[in-house]
C-alpha cells in the first residue's frame, strides 16, 4: 500500500482550481469535492506521456477504459462487468443527463432521495423530468432507502430514480438488500434506476460497496450505472466518466444516444483512468488509509472543540455532514463558518433536510483540518 500524504499548503495554493481560487488566501477551503493529495504517480505519468507523444486528439473507441474498469471493478467488488457495455462521456453529471434523457419523457418524474447532491435537482431538470423528492428515512443513527415512499411514486406513475450509492453528503454505502428490493421495485412498476456510482472506490474498510447493477438480475434489466475515476483519483478536470449497462434492454438505451456523447469524452481522460483503474490500486488502498486517518481525526476534533455539533461517521467518501443546529447557527452555518474563515458546503443546497447543516471535505492534511475545527470552535 502506497502512503498517500496531502500537499503543503503553499504548493496547494498554486492549483488554479475552483478549491483554490474561490476564496482568499486566508480562508481554509473544505468545501468542493477534491482532495489535497498529488496524483497517483502512474496517473500522472500516463497523462504525461500522451503529452509527449502529441496525443490530444479525439477519443476512437470507450474499449480501454472499458476494458480496465471492468478488471477494477471484479478485484475491488467481485462484479463481472462486459468491457463492451461501457461507454463513455465528459463526466458523471453528463452521464445522468443522457442516460435520464434516454429513458424519460419531458415532464416525467424521477426521484431523487435528499440529503443529496445539489446537481441531482438541477440534472433531472436539465434532462427534461421533474424531480419527486422521496427524502431518506432517518432514525436517528443512520439513513436508509424509504422503499415505501419510493413504490407510492412509482405507482403514481414516476418513470426513474436518480440513486446516489454511496451517498453524498452522507457517506451511505447502501446495503445489498435495500438495493435489491429497490430493482424489484423498478421491475414491478417498469421504471429505470440510474445509479451514480462515483464515490464507490472510496467506500471505507467500515463497509461494503455493493454496484447497484450486480445485485439482481431486475437491477441488471432496469438499471445504467454511471460512475468516474475522477473522485477516487481526483480527476475532475480531465473529463472522461462511464455509463455502464448489464442488459440488452439498457445497452439498447446507451446505443441509442447521440454518437457526440462518445466524442465530448478527453483523451486525456481516458488515458488517466485507464492508468487508475490498471494500475492505482495501491495508492488508492493509501488514499483511503489517508481519509480515515482523516475522518478518526475529526472525530477527535469534534468532540473535544464543538461537542455541540452532530457528526456520524461516514462509511464511504471523505465528506462530513455536520449538524450544526445545537449551536443555534441558522438554517445556513457555512455562513458563520466563513466568518471564521472556513469554506463549507452550505446543508440547504442539498434539500431542505440540510437546514442547519454543513458539508466539510476533510481529504486535507491533519494540520489544516486542525486549524479549521479551531476556527469553527472560537466562531
Amino acid at each position: 500500500m502506497t502512503e498517500v500524504g496531502a500537499e503543503p499548503l503553499a504548493s496547494l495554493r498554486a492549483r488554479t482550481s475552483e478549491k483554490w481560487v474561490r476564496y482568499p488566501a486566508d480562508v481554509l477551503p473544505l468545501f468542493v469535492a477534491e482532495m489535497d493529495y498529488p496524483l497517483a504517480p502512474v496517473v500522472a505519468e500516463a497523462i504525461a506521456e500522451r503529452i509527449r507523444l502529441s496525443d490530444t486528439g479525439y477519443v476512437a473507441s470507450p474499449l480501454p477504459v472499458g476494458e480496465a474498469f471492468a478488471g477494477f471493478a471484479a478485484r475491488r467488488w467481485g462484479w463481472n462487468v462486459d468491457p463492451g457495455s461501457v461507454r463513455t462521456t465528459t463526466d458523471v453529471s453528463v452521464c445522468i443527463v443522457e442516460s435520464l434523457r434516454a429513458v424519460i419523457r419531458p415532464g416525467d418524474g424521477v426521484i431523487i432521495n435528499p440529503p443529496v447532491y445539489p446537481p441531482f435537482f438541477h440534472l433531472v431538470t436539465e434532462a427534461g423530468g421533474s424531480v419527486v423528492e422521496v427524502p431518506l428515512l432517518d432514525d436517528g443513527v443512520g439513513y436508509e432507502l424509504d422503499l415505501a415512499g419510493i413504490e407510492a411514486a412509482f405507482a403514481a406513475g414516476v418513470r426513474a430514480l436518480l440513486l446516489c450509492n454511496p451517498q453524498n453528503p452522507l457517506g451511505v454505502v447502501h446495503p445489498a438488500e435495500s438495493l435489491a428490493a429497490l430493482a424489484e421495485l423498478a421491475a414491478r412498476y417498469d421504471a429505470i434506476v440510474v445509479s451514480d456510482e462515483i464515490h464507490g472506490p472510496l467506500t471505507h474498510t467500515t463497509a461494503t460497496f455493493t454496484p447497484f447493477l450486480s445485485v439482481s438480475d431486475a437491477a441488471r434489466e432496469h438499471g445504467i450505472a454511471v460512475t468516474s475515476a475522477s473522485k477516487a483519483f481526483n480527476l475532475a478536470g480531465v473529463k472522461c466518466a462511464l455509463m455502464v449497462a448489464a442488459s440488452a434492454r439498457s445497452r439498447a438505451l446507451l446505443d441509442g444516444m447521440s454518437e457526440e456523447v462518445l466524442w465530448r469524452t478527453s483523451i486525456l481522460g481516458l488515458h488517466a483512468s485507464v492508468a487508475a483503474f490498471t494500475s492505482g490500486d495501491d495508492w488508492l488502498d493509501g488514499t483511503i488509509a489517508a481519509i480515515e486517518a482523516s475522518k478518526l481525526l475529526l472525530g477527535q476534533l469534534l468532540e473535544a472543540e464543538l461537542p455541540g455539533v452532530g457528526f456520524r461517521s461516514p462509511d464511504a467518501t471523505y465528506l462530513a455532514w455536520l449538524d450544526f443546529r445545537g449551536l443555534g447557527w441558522g438554517d445556513d452555518p457555512s455562513i458563520r463558518a466563513l466568518d471564521a474563515r472556513v469554506a463549507l458546503n452550505p446543508g440547504p443546497d442539498f434539500g431542505s433536510q440540510g437546514r442547519g447543516f454543513a458539508r466539510l471535505n476533510f481529504a486535507c492534511s491533519p494540520e489544516v483540518l486542525t486549524e479549521a475545527i479551531s476556527r469553527l470552535a472560537a466562531a
